[in-house]
């Protein structure tokens, strides 16, 4: 049994191919000025030949790489994600392999796009419960392969990244570095974003997303940090999931996060990453080191399923 967990290192990957509003626009009825307006994304990548296997080893990889740590030392690898094609095996252990780690618990994780978050939670807890001592946490997306890219109210939305965390149980006598999480479900909401079918596409009742997203989940996120015993004020950062700036700027109005909380807001140039929004950036702000070793972040996943999770971390 340990007190807990932290993250030590992070690590993100993107695909080279940026596809911009315009670049839509060439193909769909839609327009830079619109898209902007409604979600706030000006670009998002797009995978061709990597896949969520690909994406989730080379974000996995620099997160080892920063950690001190070697595969010898993982003993579990958890892979959240929603759009894998390949159903067995699984994400988790085509990462473990390609990483050269030996014999680790490994699973896939379908939250959609809170999946990081839980996947985090279940780490920590394992960890907790002395199961693990040292975890590879994962959010990888290929959302291209389940867009309908002649849909303009969905195309222009998802992206395709990875990021990835080390996590590992803290020393003797100090403070854990993930808190308690907060997470739940609406799933009587469910069925307004699915992907369904063996020829599956994302499809979205957007307005219903919305009012949900903007009225239901800052009460969850302020949970979140009354577990951690972290008040909204002393956050450095606010880590969301990254769907829409509008929605983004509804919740920080509800918990009142004033001018000095870096805000992330990687889907300008990301888009929706689902799973790997959130460790996609939360890695490129500690890599930018706007966010101070061992400062308080909260980090929030929603959506599909209308699945919801968060938890307050260090900054490693």
């Amino acid at each position: 049994m340990t007190a807990g967990s932290r993250i030590v290192a992070l690590g993100h990957y993107q695909p080279s191919r940026v596809v911009t509003n315009d670049d839509l626009a060439a193909t769909i009825e839609t327009n830079d000025a619109w898209i902007r307006d409604r979600v706030g994304i000006a670009e998002r990548r797009i995978a061709d030949a990597e896949s969520v296997a690909d994406m989730a080893t080379f974000a996995a990889e620099k997160a080892l790489a920063g950690s001190g740590l070697t595969a010898a030392d993982i003993d579990m690898v958890v892979v959240a994600t929603c759009s894998s094609v390949d159903r067995c095996p699984n994400v988790a252990t085509r990462v473990a392999a390609r990483l050269g780690v030996s014999a680790p618990a490994a699973f896939d994780l379908n939250t959609a796009c809170s999946g990081f978050s839980y996947a985090l939670a279940t780490a920590d807890h394992a960890i907790r419960a002395g199961a693990t001592r040292n975890a590879i946490v994962i959010g990888a997306e290929k959302l291209s392969d389940v867009t309908d890219w002649t849909d303009r109210t969905t195309a222009v939305l998802f992206g395709d990244a990875a990021g990835a965390a080390v996590v590992t149980a803290v020393p003797d006598g100090e403070q854990p570095g993930v808190g308690p999480v907060l997470w739940g479900s609406a799933p009587e909401k469910g069925d307004v974003l699915r992907i369904e079918g063996w020829r599956p596409y994302i499809q979205q009742e957007g307005q219903s997303v919305f009012r949900w997203a903007t009225t239901a989940l800052a009460p969850f996120a302020l949970q979140a940090c009354e577990r951690a015993g972290v008040k909204p004020e002393e956050l450095a950062a606010f880590v969301p999931h990254q769907a829409n700036t509008r929605i983004i700027d509804g919740i920080v109005k509800r918990l009142g996060l004033g001018p000095d909380v870096v805000v992330a807001k990687d889907l300008i140039e990301s888009g929706n990453t689902s799973a790997a929004s959130v460790p996609l950036a939360l890695s490129k702000l500690v890599e930018r080191r706007e966010v101070p070793s061992g400062a308080p972040v909260l980090l929030f996943g929603f959506g599909g399923g209308l699945t919801y999770a968060g938890q307050v971390v260090r900054c490693p």
